[in-house]
């Protein structure tokens, strides 16, 4: 749903007996702090099971998507499952007139049939750290605000450039409580991510915008794709010699179903959080901001959705587009 995620979280929620949920949200390498609780409510597995820079652990199951959105491996071969929407702009981009993925959906009968997609990459996260001191070093409370602020970047910049030197990796430092702590991710990226299968837009997109924000839903919103590497499992560029890549850890799918109190959560990569916004601020979204925004992209989409209903060529060139805008 969102379009930009800086932050990798780990969003838990704990299903008792009872039905009494404990929500929050946490980082996978801070998970220690809770991860009595977690197994007091059913959890089996242990705080290094879930994060861990020293062995495979379900941090390495999980990617962040396109920059955007979160990805899972569900195979030993790279096959990735993600959102239809977050897939959305890879199946308009190989859409025709002839061939209208986005109407129809897709499947690919073999691997030669997989769709490359340019620009598309999936990002795994290597590892993170609490780098609040370096970030604030030098920075005092007199300081005037753009001074500040310049050289909170200046450190950041730093810190990242170092953690990364000499590696195939990049580094985002990220603020966390409003600048009051600084937190260094380091991510390795793969460029080739094949398009494999997306349900037609009428299962993918069912109930359109309003049922996405909606809780329970009912759609089958997912698409599948799979990352290639060169033959050292390596981050490539893509080549039909590259082979699809062999992750450290994948969820293997079950058919068994679940029960009534059983334990669940969602590990992932959520855009931001504003837990503690001032009243005053909630105020402002709800009666100016939003507002003004709704009705600002309403006017979009209705000059979008007339030239799309006009021609078909139209309606796909500008599919991804318009469903950025909708959602």
């Amino acid at each position: 749903m969102m379009k930009k995620s800086f932050i990798a979280l780990l969003a838990a929620l704990m299903l008792a007996p009872a039905l009494r949920a404990d929500r929050g949200m946490w980082l996978p390498a801070l998970i220690g702090t809770r991860i009595k609780d977690m197994r007091s409510k059913g959890f089996r597995l242990s705080a290094e099971d879930i994060y861990s820079v020293n062995k495979a652990s379900l941090k390495d199951a999980v990617v962040l998507f396109n920059g955007g959105c979160t990805g899972e491996l569900v195979s030993g071969e790279g096959l990735l499952l993600t959102n239809h929407h977050c897939g959305y702009g890879a199946i308009q981009s190989h859409s025709s007139v002839r061939h209208d993925y986005l109407t129809d959906g897709f499947w690919a009968m073999n691997r030669s049939e997989e769709l490359p997609n340019p620009g598309l990459y999936v990002s795994f996260l290597v590892r993170m750290e609490d780098v609040t001191a370096q970030v604030l070093d030098g920075v005092r409370d007199d300081l005037p605000e753009a001074r500040r602020d310049s050289l909170i970047r200046f450190n950041a910049a730093r810190v990242a450039d170092a953690a990364v030197r000499g590696t195939d990796c990049r580094a985002d430092v990220e603020p966390f409580f409003y600048g009051n702590q600084y937190f260094l991710f380091v991510y390795r990226n793969y460029t080739d991510v094949r398009l494999v299968a997306a349900p037609p837009s009428s299962i993918g997109k069912f109930g359109g915008d309003t049922d996405n924000w909606m809780w329970p839903r009912h759609t089958g919103d997912f698409s599948l794709f799979r990352i290639y590497a060169d033959r050292e499992n390596r981050p490539a560029k893509f080549s039909r010699e590259n082979v699809p890549y062999r992750p450290a850890r994948y969820f293997p799918v079950s058919t068994k179903g679940i029960r009534e109190g059983d334990f669940t959560m969602i590990y992932g990569f959520p855009g931001n959080t504003q837990q503690y916004v001032t009243a005053d601020a909630v105020a402002y979204v709800v009666e100016r901001s939003d507002p003004m925004k709704i009705d600002l992209r309403t006017r979009r989409l209705e000059i979008i959705s007339a030239a799309q209903e006009a021609d078909a060529a139209t309606r796909i060139r500008y599919a991804a587009k318009h469903a950025s805008i909708a959602n």
